[in-house]
């Protein structure tokens, strides 16, 4: 196993088709410590050259898991959609071995079911892109946007030509519009040190968080 630094938060993959590689080579983009599972090697291939410690396992008996290491992780994410069985499987053997957060792809409503009563988180991949994909299309000026309830949005936009060169105070975002600047990326780096006298530039973007009533009211003024 690669060496990893104190504190390093670590996240196992259990099943590597297109979404669990994904989730994988988002985490090693950002430097985190990756351990990635499946039965077949030419899915592990992608991952082989990277920093991410990479099993071939051909079943999802716990002691199968504990071989690879699986129990250190802090976060396992199970990618197995179509195989019920083994996702399940995969899930609760991840639980009993101490894994305090394991995070699954679901299909089906049951499937959801019975993996929340064994105490995993679960997420429908393809209705959330397209929830995600609908309120986009709604939006005027957002380029990005997570939904974090159905009244309560984060969006990501280009900062109004309306905007450039004017500070925080004076445009009154919480006050006018009842939002708030989250942060500011420029050249694709973040930052969220942002107060009053913040300056916005139109070449940069804005983070914005608030109910989506506000986010929509925001966006027709600036449009």
């Amino acid at each position: 196993m690669k060496k990893r630094n104190d504190g390093d938060k670590i996240f196992g993959i259990i099943g590597v088709g297109r979404f669990g590689l994904a989730v994988a080579e988002e985490l090693l983009e950002r430097g985190k410590s990756v351990i990635a599972i499946d039965k077949d090697l030419q899915r592990l291939r992608p991952l082989q050259e990277t920093d991410a410690d990479v099993f071939v396992v051909n079943d999802m008996s716990m002691e199968s898991l504990e071989e690879t290491g699986i129990k250190d992780a802090d976060v396992v994410v199970v990618g197995i959609g179509k195989d019920v069985e083994n996702s399940i499987l995969a899930a609760l053997n991840a639980l009993e071995l101490g894994v305090k957060r394991v995070i699954c792809k679901v299909i089906s409503d049951d499937h959801a079911k019975i993996l929340r009563k064994i105490g995993a988180e679960v997420i429908f991949p393809e209705i959330e892109i397209g929830r995600r994909t609908a309120i986009k299309l709604c939006e005027r000026l957002a380029e990005d946007i997570l939904p974090l309830s159905d009244e309560f949005s984060i969006i990501q936009i280009r900062t109004p030509e309306a905007l450039d060169s004017r500070s925080i105070k004076e445009i009154k975002l919480r006050e006018k519009y009842g939002i708030s600047l989250i942060a500011v990326i420029q050249d694709g780096k973040a930052n969220g040190s942002v107060g009053p006298d913040t300056i916005l530039h139109k070449e940069e973007q804005m983070v914005l968080s608030g109910t989506n009533n506000a986010l929509r009211k925001f966006q027709d003024a600036m449009n």
